[in-house]
Order: structure tokens, then sequence, then C-alpha cells
């Protein structure tokens, strides 16, 4: 007689999760890592070059450079910075070359343009300071050069603006301030890429006719912040889609488990979500973790979820946990895009959700454009063997190569 089991049947249509195969499970095994690792720890993201432009009415103007001397390194991404007790220990001879040093670095990588006289050759004099003119108080308080130059703006001058050369590969920032209040435009460059040009034809000593063709009202408007978000947008799907391949080969490993719609927009959800909120909170200084930890975990991450793609043939909602823990990590790498551009509170919001939404624009960029080379594989089996395997095995396989050579070039 024929006899069903009702109780096996329920254990195959709802499998069991057990925390000891959990941890055994090499994705988990990594998330323990990284919240073993990360708590607690701070460190420092790549560094930028601020610029920023003071005017007041009548004519008086100020303009300042700030450079961190890791900037000096052939990787500043590896470099330590310099801290107060560090600069504390240094002799006058190191102190004068660093500043000469600054003082060649900063026309290598910005170009100073008044309008209409064009280009200008800024004399700075540069001196030690905390970021952002911040004072030097404790032994760990990062050390940076800032240059000043004081000048006036002449009578028929009508526009400022800056570039930032080819030879950079470093982030320019060009900042403003109008009668002691921070204008709402701001701009983050790409090398070769020059700034929007800030309208001084009320600032000069003598009005001129006009302003600027072109230029960004001194005034500020609900045009600017447009601007900014357009700005930081480009900025975040760059940051993607071409030059963050690392991020790019996890998006990969999101799409090769399951091309369905749902399982798909379930976990991209999930991942901007995670990542949304990690950047949010490092930007503003609310969670803070060392590059040499963080790092490491994201080619980590990259390699457990391509070999979970070998070895799990279907898509299960283990899976968004997964992700999302996933997410948070690659929010801290995407922070240090912005972490230290030290935006004032009117532009960092509107930065922060135009970078928020370029990253996401690169990332659907990515999936759509690997599912338009493999949505003509009907065959789920095919898909697999031809498609899935070699992938993620590749993706796995650069994943484990960078996390060792991330941790090697981290070690002292």
């Amino acid at each position: 007689m024929k006899t069903d089991h009702p109780q096996s049947s329920h254990r195959r249509r709802f499998p069991r999760f057990s925390p000891a195969s959990a941890f055994a499970s090499p994705i988990l095994a990594v998330l323990t890592l990284f919240f073993g690792l990360v708590a607690g720890l701070e460190g420092h993201a790549v560094p930028d070059i601020p610029v920023r432009g003071s005017f007041s009415s009548g004519g008086d103007c100020a303009i300042s450079v700030e450079v961190n001397p890791r900037c000096f390194d052939a990787d500043p991404n590896m470099a330590a910075s310099l801290t107060y007790a560090v600069y504390q220990a240094m002799t006058p001879e190191r102190k004068e070359e660093l500043r000469r040093m600054a003082s060649e670095f900063v026309p290598k990588h910005v170009e100073f343009f008044f309008e209409p006289l064009g280009q200008v050759k800024p004399e700075f004099d540069f001196q030690f300071s905390g970021e952002g003119l911040k004072p030097l108080e404790g032994p760990e308080d990062v050390v940076v050069l800032t240059g000043f130059w004081k000048t006036a703006v002449a009578s028929g001058l009508t526009g400022w603006k800056i570039r930032a050369t080819p030879a950079t590969k470093l982030a320019v920032v060009f900042q403003n301030m109008i009668n002691g209040v921070v204008h709402p435009r701001l701009a983050v460059l790409f090398p070769g890429e020059t700034s929007f040009t800030l309208d001084l034809s009320e600032l000069s000593g003598r009005v001129p006719a006009g302003p600027a063709k072109g230029s960004v009202s001194a005034q500020g408007s609900w045009r600017d912040s447009a601007g900014t978000f357009w700005n930081f947008f480009q900025q975040g799907f760059v940051h993607v889609l071409p030059e963050g391949l690392d991020h790019i080969l996890f998006v990969l490993g999101i799409f090769l488990l399951s091309r369905a719609f749902r399982p798909l927009l379930l976990q991209v959800t999930a991942f901007t979500v995670a990542h949304s909120v990690t950047l949010a909170l490092a930007t503003l200084g609310l969670v803070k973790a060392t590059s040499s930890v963080v790092e490491p975990i994201i080619a980590a991450s990259i390699a457990a979820l391509a070999v979970e793609n070998i070895f799990h043939k279907r898509y299960s909602h283990w899976r968004l946990l997964v992700v999302f823990a996933f997410g948070l990590i690659h929010g801290l790498g995407f922070a240090s895009a912005l972490r230290d551009l030290d935006l004032p509170q009117s532009s960092l919001a509107v930065g922060l959700v135009g970078f928020n939404f370029g990253v996401e624009g690169g990332q659907l960029a990515v999936i759509s454009l690997a599912a338009a080379c493999t949505f003509w594989i009907r065959d789920q089996e095919l898909y697999r063997r031809w498609v899935v395997f070699p992938a993620s095995g590749l993706i796995a396989a650069v994943g484990l190569f960078w996390t060792v050579e991330r941790i090697l070039q981290k070690s002292p």
C-alpha cells in the first residue's frame, strides 16, 4: 500500500536552515571576518585637491588650494597620511622640501582662469594646517599643505574657473564663498575637465558691462543644486562603469545566478539599500573603517558570491541576506570617493544623493549589458554550463587574487 509522507514533503518544500552549516559557508565566514575587523577602525580615503575661492564685494579675492602630502607618492591610495606627531618631529629642511613639492605639484594638476583674461598662475604661499584649515591638536590629526594667494578682482574681470589637467588622477574639487556665504554650486572634476565659470561681474573693483557668457550667478539658485546633483551623478556612474572593476564583477555575480526578473530585482534592491546606508553614514563621518580592511573584504565578497553561483543552482531568499551584508561593505568602498571632500552641508546632501543615483545608474548599465549578451540562451542548463560556470570561476579567481594582493599590499 502506498503511503504519503507529508512531513518529508514539507522538508523538501521548506528546507531548514542550520546556523552551523551557515558559518561553514565561505560567504558567511567572510561576513564574520568583516564584522569582527571593521568595528571601530578609522582609515583614510584617496586624497583630493580642494580649490576654494573666496570673493567679496569691492574686489577682494583669496584663492586657496589644499594638498595632502600623500599626493606626492606614486600610489596615494596606499600611502599613509602625515600625522601631527610625525610633522612635529620633522626637520626644517624636510618641511621646506614638502613646501617646494607642493608648489611644483599644483601647476601640474590644476589650471586657474579669470575671464576674459585667460589662464593665470597664482603664487601660492604654502603653510601646514589641518584638513579644511582645521587646527592641529591631536598627534593623529592629518597634516596637509594649504596654499594661499590673495589678489583683487580687477575691473573688467567677469568670471573665474579652474581646470583639472589630464595629468591628474585625483579629484579636483571646486568650491567658492561669496561675502562669507558658501556658494551652493560646486564641482568635482575629472582629468581634463573644466569647472563651471563663476560670475564675478558684481564683485570686481568696478562693475563691468555684464557677466561672462555662460557663467554661474554668484547669488546662487536651484539650478546650482541641479548642477551639483548632475556633477555627482556623473562621478557615481563613472565610479562603477568603467572605473570600478571590482563593483562590476560583484554586480555580474548577482546577475549570473538567476536572470529571472523578481530574484534579480530583489538582489539589486537589497544591495542598493545596503550600500546606500553605509555610503551615507561613512560620508557623514558616522561610520569609519580602514581601507586596509574594507578593500580585501570587498575582493573576498566578489569571490564568495561567484563560488556560491557555482555550487547553488537556484536562487533562495538567504541570498538576499548575503547580498545585503556585502552591500554594507561595498558602501564603505564607495564612500572613499566622497568622505574627504569636506563639502558644505548645503551641497553634501545633494552631492550624496546624486552620487548614489549615479552608482545605481552604473550598476543597471552593467546588468543591462549582461542581459543583452545572454538573452538568446534560453536553455537554463546550457546557460549554467557555458556562462555561469566559466564566468563565475573567472570572477572567483580574480576576487581571490585581489584579496591576497590587497592583504599583502597593506601588510607592514
